[in-house]
């Protein structure tokens, strides 16, 4: 499994990853807006951790290109920014999931976990593969 950690703070950066190394997780890491667009654009992520307050290019923006461009990669956002409002904005973006800061690592590994989880686990009744389709439901 594939995580990309979005962070400017170095610190939290660097214990994020950790904590994701140690759970079995392989980890890229960008620390502004642009770099995140370009890795999350053009990478294969099996979920994202998101700051909002990002130099050169805020934490929502990237989120709305990502989906725009069709990326669909289940993203946790985490920031101190924990308005109603503020979550309200995260989860229309396209955000799956939001933690404000301050947080325990446990729950985020958890939520982690459930986003991975629901993400893997859509179930449909029809199985596609390039112009082919399989309806289950039709014997």
């Amino acid at each position: 499994m594939r995580i990309l950690i979005v962070e400017d703070e170095p610190l939290l950066q660097t214990q994020l990853a950790g904590a994701l190394h140690a759970a079995g997780y392989a980890v890229d890491a960008a620390s502004n807006g642009v770099d995140a667009h370009h890795l999350g654009d053009c990478g294969s992520y099996d979920a994202v951790v998101l700051d909002l307050g990002l130099p050169q290019l805020d934490g929502i923006s990237v989120l709305r290109r990502w989906r725009a461009a069709g990326r669909s990669m289940p993203v946790l956002i985490l920031t101190a920014r924990d308005g109603w409002y503020e979550k309200v904005s995260g989860i229309d973006a396209g955000a799956d999931d939001y933690l404000g800061k301050p947080f325990h690592m446990e729950e985020l590994l958890a939520r982690l976990r459930a986003l991975i989880r629901r993400a893997g686990g859509h179930a449909s009744a029809e199985l596609v593969c390039g112009p082919l389709t399989l309806d289950t439901r039709n014997s």
